[in-house]
């Protein structure tokens, strides 16, 4: 008998809600739901579970501060998990990718800073997170624009322009 190959699962995406703020926007888990699927079908994700926590300033400052040893907010933390070692099986659980973490003033700052549209900058925001998460990183300029490239296509892929275009502003 051939050993059966391990199955590919499908990603699951869990978004909680962790500040009121979020409450003025009801599509905001659903926008961060599609951005992370269509992260993960231009990678050819494996699948597993992924857990996004949209919350305020604070939360983002003291998991910035206790993680990363930065006492300030910032607009998007992800935290990826360790890896089981070994051969995966049919029967194994969904992995665990990690978790990511948005804040929503930072996150709203920017886009009225850009003049983007505030789902468009959470989605590109959703999807970095998501490659983080994966493995990827922007310490060198490298890394930086495979990273920035590949955001690109995916946000194109749902219709949102490239958010490192210079911005016009209409002032």
């Amino acid at each position: 008998m051939r050993p059966r190959a391990p199955r590919r699962s499908a990603l699951s995406i869990d978004v909680l809600v962790e500040s009121p703020q979020w409450s003025d926007l009801p599509e905001a888990p659903a926008a961060v739901r599609k951005a992370i699927a269509a992260a993960a079908r231009e990678i050819s994700s494996p699948g597993g579970e992924v857990a996004v926590m949209l919350t305020s300033d604070a939360a983002l400052r003291r998991l910035n501060r206790k993680w990363r040893r930065i006492d300030k907010p910032t607009n998007v933390l992800s935290f990826p998990a360790l890896q089981p070692t070994g051969t995966p099986s049919p029967d194994d659980a969904p992995r665990m990718l990690g978790d990511i973490a948005i804040a929503y003033e930072t996150m709203r700052r920017e886009a009225d800073d850009e003049q983007k549209p505030f789902d468009h900058h959470l989605s590109h925001l959703a999807i970095h997170g998501f490659l983080h998460l994966i493995g990827f990183d922007h310490e060198t300029d490298q890394e930086a624009e495979e990273m920035e490239a590949l955001e690109r296509k995916i946000l194109a892929q749902l219709g949102i322009p490239d958010p490192y275009a210079p911005q016009q502003r209409t002032t």
